[in-house]
């Protein structure tokens, strides 16, 4: 595999073919590389609702509308919609939960080193939550992490994707019922193969050149 190839080669999707469904192994390799992606001290503080059926993705196309219709193709066509949500805060529930299970899946060779990740999380989470005071900005970046995973990871699988801020958020955490479980709306993800519509498969892909974004010391 030539990762670089692969992310000269990756583009953002504006069209695409309906009616092509994805496989029960595409679909578990896509579930598994956003469970997988990484996040600040194991943190994952995300949750991802799939929507591969026409009922759910009328529920994601309630976000599509008045100003954000320009989107609404695109979710209607996907052979996929993922919306990657972020935990309104990581309170002491979730900071068990990922602790117990790192001890079951075995990352604990003493309840020293158990207690010590412990400690070290929760400095992290009060640094951004009372001295930073800036939880929703953090958690948003591990969010988008999981994105970068997810649009790298479906063009190595030759998948077509376009990642959309442009939907209402608000709307859509209401459809969903997102606040209730203490997450919102981040991002949405539109997967699938493109179609003949798509004008962007046939234009060169632009990037500032090499020495303007990356130097050495």
């Amino acid at each position: 595999m030539d990762i670089a190839q692969i992310a000269q080669r990756r583009y953002t999707t504006k069209a695409f073919t309906p009616g092509r469904p994805l496989s029960a192994e595409q679909l578990a390799q896509l579930r598994a590389l956003l469970r997988h992606a990484p996040s600040s001290v194991n943190s994952q503080p995300w949750h991802f609702v799939l929507a591969a059926s026409e009922p759910g993705r009328q529920q994601v196309l309630q976000a599509m509308q008045g100003d954000f219709s320009y989107n609404a193709g695109k979710v209607r066509d996907a052979s996929l919609v993922v919306v990657l949500c972020a935990r309104r805060s990581l309170d002491d529930a979730h900071l068990q939960a990922l602790l117990e299970q790192e001890q079951r899946d075995g990352r604990y060779a003493t309840p020293e080193a158990m207690a010590t990740q412990d400690k070290t999380r929760r400095f992290y989470v009060e640094l951004h939550q009372k001295t930073l005071q800036d939880e929703a900005v953090w958690i948003s970046r591990q969010v988008y992490l999981a994105l970068g995973t997810l649009l790298l990871g479906a063009a190595a699988m030759e998948l077509d994707a376009c990642p959309m801020e442009g939907f209402d958020a608000a709307a859509l955490d209401r459809e969903l019922g997102l606040e209730q479980q203490g997450l919102t709306s981040m991002v949405v993800v539109a997967l699938g193969y493109h179609s003949e519509a798509d004008f962007n498969a046939s234009l060169p892909k632009s990037r500032l050149e090499e020495g303007r974004v990356i130097s050495e010391i």
